[in-house]
């Protein structure tokens, strides 16, 4: 079983799609790697659904990615006495730490790090970025503001704070808990919530070492300040368009979603475009015209995958917002306009041998006319660096690692295989060309481009090119 298309669709799980039946129809549609949100969910529904993974994986004989997303830190305002109360633009209302009931002159803010991050003049959002006050005065427990937007304000609304950097960590007992959850059943990738510099990468890092690859979200404008040091330090990014939109003005977000994007494909690192691509279809079973064109905007700009979230995971229309996004990719790849742009927007090539191979491959594939990539890798470095190149045909991703194969599922162009390891040139070009063959990438007499790295199995050595001709021993 192969897709068609390149760009990969990510897929959240929720109560929409809990069952066996939905989530493996949700793969047979077109989804390649599935969402654990766990800002929802318990524990039990996580592993359910984790197992139903791995059961459609074994049955379809394809590797599947699995995503735990952690929540990161949720900063909300308290109770109020009423339940809710009305703020009327220009009163003033004072946020502090005392534990009282709200009224409409004050609610508990419990988080005394944003107290200590607060200047005169600083803009505070709430309810996502729905009421807006300034700070007029503050102290190391309480923050007098006045109210630039008014509006309804109940228990529990969140509050941002745009432009600043906040000294919090982003996982929260509740995130290492998750994270030791997500380890321990198998997930493939972390996605870390509110990074802000890529010392909150490391963090992670720290924790979870080569266990687990790290996707960081990037869903605060102090990352886009970092933004070159924090796609180093991760495995991927993502672009959470959802908190990026609320701080920062509306229309900042494109752009900064461009340069993002620009930014991981220089890196030869994954990027995930997410939120709201497809929101109407949450009880909707068409899209929006404009929705339509964000999810192929995302695929023109390069995007190695592009992320359903509330539309599977408690749409009323699951399976129709992966098949119409699956349409959507396809048919933005088919375009000369998306060829053209693929080709102008290719980065050079950094001064080492995977590289030079890696580029040398895509234009070996593209002036014989091969019909596949086949690429040799025991981390997974081998095959990144082929997709960054973007070239004209599959990428047949070929790994002893069952996690590597999972893992390189939500990279662009990428079909992932499990095979033995191989100890010779002589075995390296008889397995690819019979998995070129079985999976059905090439036909007898066609051509395919293979790289690998000698010695045989020792992580990001890519040194080998070898064009050979599928033809049966």
């Amino acid at each position: 079983m192969r897709r068609s298309r390149k760009a990969k669709i990510v897929a959240t799980l929720g109560p929409a799609t809990a069952t066996p039946q939905a989530i493996e129809a949700l793969f047979m549609a077109g989804a390649d790697i599935f969402r654990l949100n766990f800002s929802h969910g318990s524990y039990d529904d996580h592993r359910e659904r984790i197992e139903t993974i791995r059961a459609i994986e074994r049955k379809l004989d394809r590797p599947i990615g699995v995503l735990a997303d952690l929540q990161g830190p949720k900063l909300r305002v308290g109770d109020f006495a009423q339940g809710k109360i009305h703020l009327h633009a220009g009163q003033n209302f004072r946020l502090d730490l005392a534990p009282a009931l709200g009224t409409d002159l004050r609610v508990q803010l419990p988080h005394p790090q944003i107290f200590a991050a607060l200047q005169i003049g600083t803009e505070l959002l709430l309810d996502d970025g729905r009421l807006r006050l300034r700070v007029e005065k503050h102290g190391s427990d309480f923050a007098e503001t006045v109210v630039i937007n008014g509006g309804d304000l109940s228990n529990h609304k969140g509050l941002n704070v745009p432009n600043v950097m906040l000294p919090i960590s982003p996982l929260t007992d509740k995130d290492k808990a998750d994270l030791e959850f997500a380890l321990e059943n198998g997930a493939d990738w972390v996605a870390l919530s509110f990074v802000q510099r890529p010392e909150d990468v490391m963090e992670l890092r720290d924790l979870v070492g080569n266990r687990v690859r790290i996707m960081s979200k990037l869903e605060k404008p102090a990352a886009i300040d970092h933004l070159n040091a924090i796609i180093d330090a991760s495995d991927a990014i993502m672009v959470a368009r959802g908190d990026l939109g609320v701080e920062c003005p509306p229309e900042m977000v494109p752009i900064l979603q461009k340069r993002i994007l620009r930014g991981c494909r220089m890196a030869g690192k994954p990027v995930v475009v997410a939120t709201q691509m497809l929101d109407s279809m949450v009880h909707s079973p068409a899209p929006t015209r404009a929705e339509a064109s964000d999810v192929a905007t995302a695929i023109y700009d390069g995007a190695d995958a592009v992320m359903l979230s509330a539309e599977t995971a408690s749409g009323e229309y699951p399976l129709d917002a992966v098949t119409i996004m699956d349409r959507i990719i396809e048919r933005v790849e088919a375009d000369e306009q998306y060829q053209l742009i693929r080709e102008a927007s290719r980065p050079q090539p950094t001064g080492t041998a995977r590289d030079a191979i890696s580029a040398a491959a895509r234009q070996v594939a593209h002036t014989l006319f091969v019909s596949a990539i086949v690429t040799f890798t025991s981390s997974g470095s081998t095959t990144l660096r082929t997709a960054r190149e973007r070239p004209d045909v599959p990428i047949l991703c070929l790994t002893r690692d069952i996690k590597v194969a999972r893992q390189m599922a939500i990279v662009w162009g990428t079909h992932s295989v499990v095979t033995t390891e191989v100890h010779s040139f002589a075995e390296m070009v008889a397995v690819a060309i019979q998995a070129a063959h079985d999976q059905g990438f090439a036909r007898w007499k066609d051509q395919i481009v293979i790289t690998a790295g000698v010695p045989f199995g020792t992580p990001g050595t890519t040194n080998v090119l070898r064009v050979a001709v599928v033809e049966e021993a």
